[in-house]
């Protein structure tokens, strides 16, 4: 270990093409350990500029002309293999983020310790492989996934999960990933929710009469709950975002509903973060692993009305922070909303409620993770 109390850490992320709360966990990382240079299996520089400044390491894909760079998903087996070849003896601490393959990262000395922070035990082998398999989202390619998954899956569990056994200690995003990392990987782990920039966020006392529902619009995320509910109900909804649902949304959407497509899929939009300021609510019908957004909008005064399965549990408290619906179905979105309309939230309340969440936490926390570590 590394003299005077202050270990040499890195940090390891699965890739780094597309921002995400992910990619903005590793940053907040990196503010709490600013020495830390950053691994990762694949890296795009020109779609993540807030990475720009950072000591960035790749894997030998990197190496992959860019065509098949950009299908690094494709690539699990690669990317399990290019992760445990990756040297990194000079450190005393690492972190690998994971919801993929990134903590298939080895050990090479027996005083180093590897911290696991487990956004998900890998979805698509564990707790959703069903799902996955109806629906992969790789559009016209999804027939051969669903041909390939059956051969790869098998092995690549074995992979992860003996990977899982090398590690010292997970941290979990959430109560929901903490039951799937003890299920699936037989592992305690401690609970450390994500970073949220709450100070982002400025709520109006005055609300508008409208909700928000923002996200990748993919079936997984049923936006079209969303919709359908605002439609029945003829209420004013702003849809942000973009992706494979998009046309069929604009399809089912009544006189009521407004999209806004293109680059506002994520509540670090100026223009989604203004909306959720003065929304009367935030609607999230889908079961995540956290949910972030979720936290976002609490912070922008705006209760939420969502799904009681997955992350919510942990972040919304029925009838204090918002509503929690017990059926993925427009009848109990719908419900959810009458209900959600005769409680009086205060946006102050509601703010002081997502401080909990707040990034200064996450780096306090994990700075004391690691001293921990250091003194044992």
């Amino acid at each position: 270990m590394a003299l005077n109390n202050t270990p040499k850490v890195a940090i390891v992320i699965d890739w780094l093409t597309n921002m995400g709360g992910a990619e903005n966990t590793v940053l907040a990382l990196h503010e709490a350990f600013p020495d830390a240079p950053i691994y990762t299996s694949v890296y795009t520089p020109e779609t993540m500029p807030a990475f720009k400044a950072i000591d960035i390491h790749t894997t030998y894909l990197q190496n992959l002309p860019k065509p098949f760079r950009k299908l690094h998903k494709f690539f699990p087996i690669l990317r399990t293999h290019a992760f445990a070849k990756l040297d990194l003896n000079e450190f005393d601490i690492i972190i690998s983020c994971s919801s993929a393959e990134s903590k298939q990262v080895r050990k090479t000395r027996k005083d180093q310790i590897h911290i696991c922070y487990c956004f998900t035990p890998i979805r698509y082998y564990w707790s959703h492989y069903d799902e996955y398999k109806n629906d992969p989202g790789f559009g016209k390619l999804n027939w051969l996934i669903r041909l390939a998954m059956p051969f790869i899956v098998p092995p690549q569990k074995k992979a992860d999960y003996k990977a899982a056994q090398e590690v010292d200690l997970f941290i979990a995003i959430s109560t929901e990933v903490q039951q799937r990392i003890r299920k699936f990987y037989n592992k305690p782990s401690t609970i450390i929710y994500p970073p949220v920039d709450v100070a982002r966020f400025e709520p109006s006392r005055e609300r508008g009469q409208y909700y928000v529902a923002l996200g990748r619009q993919v079936p997984y995320k049923r936006i079209d709950l969303a919709v359908a509910a605002a439609t029945k109900l003829n209420l004013p909804l702003k849809v942000f975002g973009n992706g494979s649902e998009h046309a069929r949304l604009i399809e089912m959407a009544g006189p009521t509903v407004d999209f806004y497509s293109d680059r506002f899929a994520d509540a670090s939009d100026k223009n989604v973060t203004d909306a959720l300021n003065s929304a009367k609510g935030y609607i999230f019908p889908a079961e995540e692993d956290f949910g972030i957004v979720q936290v976002e909008a609490l912070a922008a005064g705006a209760p939420v009305i969502a799904y009681g399965k997955g992350g919510a549990l942990d972040i919304v408290q029925d009838g204090e922070s918002g509503v929690l619906f017990p059926k993925q179905d427009v009848e109990s979105v719908v419900a959810a909303i009458k209900r959600a309309s005769e409680i009086d939230f205060l946006p102050g309340t509601l703010r002081r409620k997502a401080k909990r969440f707040d990034k200064s936490l996450f780096i306090t926390k994990m700075r004391k993770i690691v001293s921990d570590q250091t003194r044992h």
